[in-house]
């Protein structure tokens, strides 16, 4: 009993050892029995519980066959990689990813879909890249290498390019991004497979001979207008002449693309002009030629040759209404919709009738037709204004924009406010003066210096000339009269204080009254030179005579050597003090000392 119970116990021990010692590794969750028996380690597929569908790497395909050594070479098996790549060796050497599965799959390397895998690529194989053999672009395929290659055309036909000469890309500076005009689904080269929906050759346009419209050479390109290219017929229809009636040249407006440009169908009509697809003209009419009876110009139409024109009933419909004339054929003009309820009225434009336009008859203003008039009152009153002598407009150059002075009720009399508009004021002797005395030529530049228009009164004045007065007349004179002039110097930027005020204005202007300097020095340089008391030259007073002397007097001086210097004159400075204020001031008289090491010298 006690030696069965040592072999029990060896068996729990060996076993305890034996897990810590797993040749599988320490993270292997699967239990030893689900693939080992009792009978033996060696693993059998047959008698094993363990099934490799609870892993992450499914067995399917090739690798359900595979011994399990060829994977877990370390039998360890956490060590084991689910990347193809980390088991198979690539092929391609790099040139396609390391993804194997989006070529291959598990039961075999043999690839069926190569075209359905290439289309899912960024270069779909469509049209002659379909059917091409793949080493006409891989060159490198039968070493099973597959470079990727530009996506763009020219990168694989830049021969064909350039060696093209029906017509020569090169010469003719083609664009080299070939889908421009070749298909990328086409099978050839050829003028049947160019791509040219940029400008559809569809009906009309359905042609053969691309010289039809490339007249210059196929290389050359055309304008994708129609009237660059059916100018010609443009210019040759009389029914209606579309030259005569100002028809637009943008031949869509009316045409199709149809092999024949009849019928011709202008829907633009009911926003543009008149209404006769709609409203009361809608499907009463069948050709354009019922209102523009005259084919050789449609601007010419006609309301009253289907409408009853009787002048009784025209006159008694019409009672009261503005610029009603019963010979006016002008029905449009007040009936744009051509309904009775939607009658014209002016005031809902941008020009309603006020003062006397309200009495003027259409036909004076609407001379030339009811479309496109001018609003600018000078498109109308030209010859008044041409006409006009008080004041006379054309020598003053006066604005032709009527409105700046005149109203609609009437031209006299003129609301023209010279104060608010120009900023200058008639009054006193400005008043009463006809435009052109002082807007000599236009009014649109008036000159506002007084000078200007006072030459002859200063020339008059010959000490206004000779002594060079200033031409700012008004600091001097007033509007109300020349004479008692005036001038407050005290308004300038020297006031006169002091001794200045009975100072002659000759004394510092000697030369003229303007650019005076307002430097004490400019006018009294000589006392400055001339002072002995002290002698300013020879101290090196400051020349800014301010700092020391006022307009009332030279004397006494003001100077103050504390504030002025920061050198307070106190005890023995003082008395030399008192003697410069007695006129004792002499440069000898005082001695400089300076600091030296060791001693005081004096010098």
């Amino acid at each position: 009993m006690q030696k069965l119970s040592l072999i029990f116990s060896m068996i729990l021990l060996f076993g305890i050892v034996s897990a810590q010692q797993s040749p599988h590794g320490d993270k292997l969750a699967f239990s030893c029995t689900d693939c080992h028996t009792t009978e033996g380690w060696k693993f059998s597929q047959a008698t094993a519980k363990f099934s490799h569908d609870l892993t992450t790497f499914k067995l399917e395909g090739q690798h359900f066959y595979t011994d399990c050594a060829a994977c877990h070479k370390t039998l360890v098996f956490s060590e084991a990689k689910t990347n193809c790549v980390d088991c198979h060796t690539d092929m391609h050497n790099n040139t396609v990813g390391p993804n194997c599965a989006e070529c291959h799959t598990p039961k075999s390397w043999i690839v069926n879909n190569i075209t359905e895998i290439h289309q899912n690529s960024r270069f779909p194989l469509l049209g002659a890249h379909n059917t091409a053999d793949c080493s006409a672009c891989h060159i490198s395929v039968s070493k099973l290498e597959f470079q990727p290659l530009g996506i763009e055309c020219y990168d694989c036909h830049r021969a064909d390019y350039q060696a093209v000469t029906n017509p020569n890309h090169v010469q003719s500076g083609f664009s080299t991004n070939c889908f421009e005009c070749h298909r990328i689904d086409a099978f050839e080269w050829s003028a049947s497979g160019i791509n040219h929906d940029f400008f559809p050759l569809t009906k009309g346009h359905a042609i053969e001979n691309c010289a039809d419209c490339h007249t210059s050479g196929i290389s050359v390109q055309i304008s994708a207008n129609c009237y660059d290219c059916h100018q010609k017929d443009y210019n040759s229809a009389i029914n209606p002449s579309h030259q005569n009636s100002g028809f637009s040249t943008s031949c869509t407006e009316c045409h199709t693309t149809d092999p024949s440009w009849k019928p011709a169908e202008f829907r633009q009509h009911d926003a543009l002009y008149f209404p006769v697809y709609s409203g009361s003209h809608r499907g009463e009419w069948n050709s354009c030629a019922e209102c523009h009876t005259q084919p050789e110009s449609y601007n010419l139409f006609s309301c009253i040759d289907c409408h009853e024109h009787n002048k009784s009933d025209m006159d008694k419909e019409h009672r009261g209404e503005n610029g009603y004339s019963y010979n006016s054929n002008a029905c449009f003009a007040c009936h744009p919709n051509g309904n009775e309820e939607g009658a014209f009225n002016h005031n809902s434009t941008a020009f309603p009738l006020k003062g006397a336009h309200a009495q003027t008859g259409c036909i004076e203003c609407h001379s030339n037709g009811y479309a496109g008039t001018s609003m600018l009152c000078s498109s109308c009153h030209t010859n008044k204004y041409n006409e006009a002598v008080n004041p006379n407009h054309v020598n003053a150059g006066i604005s032709n924009e009527c409105e700046v002075c005149h109203t609609e009720e009437n031209w006299v009399p003129s609301n023209f406010n010279h104060t608010t508009t120009t900023g200058f004021e008639l009054t006193n002797g400005h008043s009463g003066k006809q435009c052109s005395e002082c807007h000599k030529g236009t009014t649109t530049e008036p000159v506002l210096i007084v000078s200007s228009c006072h030459q002859r009164r200063i020339k008059e004045a010959e000490n206004h000339v000779t002594q060079n007065f200033p031409k700012e007349c008004l600091q001097c004179h007033t509007t109300v009269s020349w004479d008692g002039a005036d001038f407050d110097h005290n308004k300038t930027a020297f006031p006169l204080t002091g001794s200045h005020v009975a100072t002659e204005c000759s004394a510092c202007h000697t030369n003229g009254y303007e650019g005076t300097s307002t430097l004490c020095s400019a006018c009294h340089i000589e006392k400055y030179n001339t002072a002995q008391n002290p002698n300013h030259t020879a101290a090196g007073i400051s020349n800014e005579c301010e700092t020391c002397h006022q307009t009332t007097a030279w004397v006494p001086s003001n100077f103050n050597h504390t504030t002025t210097t920061g050198f307070e004159l106190t005890n023995g400075h003082q008395e030399n003090s008192v003697r410069m204020s007695q006129g004792n001031y002499n440069r000898s008289q005082f001695r400089l000392y300076q600091l030296s090491p060791g001693k005081l010298q004096r010098s």
